[in-house]
Order: structure tokens, then C-alpha cells, then sequence
């Protein structure tokens, strides 16, 4: 069920924002998506829990591996809340809204502290850990609403990122 809290009444962000929470929780199978309005944020922001973990940083894709193949097991990589920015495509968006949006946003959604069993408390100081929870860097969702509703979702991070390598 699709949660929208202290949403100005109207207007085309509000049905942006309707449609990608549909498009999160019907078609991507997200749980608790919210809608997170703020008196410091330009335009309302989605959260969410995604099934799957969505972004793994490189280094932590290769510190991974090692630690798997030092401990010879799965390392577990459970979900962690994500924040959506709904945009239509015909918007330009400027860097400094970018930046306006990532000054009003902590690291972590609501609710987004480890949840018990989620974290593996025998390697606490891992070093692939060093890029989850409150340790990771700023990141969003752009969710881009085209007019036949199709929504296209890109990874935006504040600040630089090194490039993944294939």
C-alpha cells in the first residue's frame, strides 16, 4: 500500500511522486516506500527498501571477494534503504539542485540503522563494511517519468565515484 505523508494537495511533483511509488512497489517489489517531505527540500523524495541490494561501491565489490575467498562462504549483502528522486524527463534539473537535494538528505533513510541478524558481528571491522550503513556515501535514485508513465531509474552520488571496472 503506497504512503504519502505532508504532500502539498496537487500539482505535477505530487503525481510524479504517485507514479514512481507505484512503479517501486508494483512493479520492483520495494517495501515501505514513503513518500519523505521536508521544509529544506525543493521538490518530495522517495524511500524505500528494495528486494535486493542495488549498488555495490568497486572497492567493496573487491574486498568482497577476498573476504569470500578467505572465509570460503557467501558474504551476506542484505538490502539497505534507497532514496528516489522523481523527475520528469522533460525537467532540467542544475547541478546546484543536485546539490540543494544532497545538502537536505542524511547518508541513510528513516529507519535505515542495521536491522539484528543483518550484520555478521564475527568480522565487525571487515573492510568491505566500510561502504555500508552509515559509512556509505550520499547516492540516489533518479527516477525519470516519461509521459506513457515508463520510469527509467540512474544512480546519482554526491560527489566523485570511481567508475566500476568490468
Amino acid at each position: 500500500m503506497t504512503t504519502v505523508t505532508s504532500l502539498p494537495p496537487g500539482g505535477h511533483l505530487d503525481a510524479l511522486a504517485k507514479i514512481v511509488l507505484n512503479n517501486l512497489e508494483n512493479q520492483h517489489d520495494w517495501t515501505g516506500a514513503k513518500v519523505h517531505a521536508q521544509e529544506n527540500l525543493p521538490r518530495p523524495i522517495i524511500y524505500g527498501l528494495p528486494p535486493t541490494l542495488l549498488y555495490v561501491h568497486p572497492d567493496e565489490q573487491i574486498d568482497i571477494i577476498k573476504a569470500e575467498k578467505d572465509r570460503s562462504e557467501r558474504v551476506p549483502q542484505p538490502p539497505e534503504l534507497e532514496w528516489v528522486l522523481p523527475v520528469h524527463l522533460a525537467e532540467r534539473l542544475s547541478p546546484a539542485q543536485f546539490v540543494q537535494v544532497f545538502d537536505a538528505l542524511e547518508t541513510i533513510p528513516p529507519g535505515g540503522a542495521p536491522r539484528d541478524g543483518a550484520e555478521d558481528t564475527d568480522d565487525e571491522d571487515a573492510q568491505w563494511k566500510q561502504w555500508r550503513g552509515a559509512k556509505r556515501g550520499k547516492r540516489l535514485l533518479l527516477a525519470t517519468v516519461q509521459d506513457d508513465s515508463t520510469v527509467t531509474y540512474y544512480f546519482i552520488h554526491d560527489g566523485l565515484v570511481k567508475p566500476r571496472q568490468n
